[in-house]
């Protein structure tokens, strides 16, 4: 995952959750999930039922993330279906405006 999350054009590292995940623009495209050996990729919800439709062994959505992307069970995505979903998901991240970057409450 990481190999390939990297290989996006600007795409930068950080950690979720004490997990990897990764950024455009200051969105996340991929980050761990709720879901043991998931990863979540927010997705527009017509693109999220899609795959779950042509893959429901890999794709799949909980209440939790429904209307926000979809998640990807690891175990079952070959590098090929990997590679592909991170770029859609960094690709609908990137259509994005940049996020501005956060900053911890109670400080100016």
């Amino acid at each position: 995952m990481r190999r390939i999350a990297l290989g996006l054009p600007d795409a930068e590292e950080g950690v979720s959750w004490g997990k990897p995940a990764f950024t455009i623009k200051n969105r996340s495209f991929v980050h761990p999930s709720r879901e043991d050996g998931a990863i979540f990729l927010p997705l527009a919800d017509e693109d999220a039922r899609l795959l779950i439709n042509a893959r429901p062994d890999v794709y799949f959505l909980t209440p939790h993330y429904e209307g926000w992307g979809v998640l990807l069970r690891l175990d079952a995505a070959d590098e090929n279906e990997l590679a592909g979903a991170l770029e859609d998901a960094y690709a609908f991240q990137a259509a994005k405006p940049p996020l501005r970057p956060r900053t911890r409450r109670g400080k100016a």
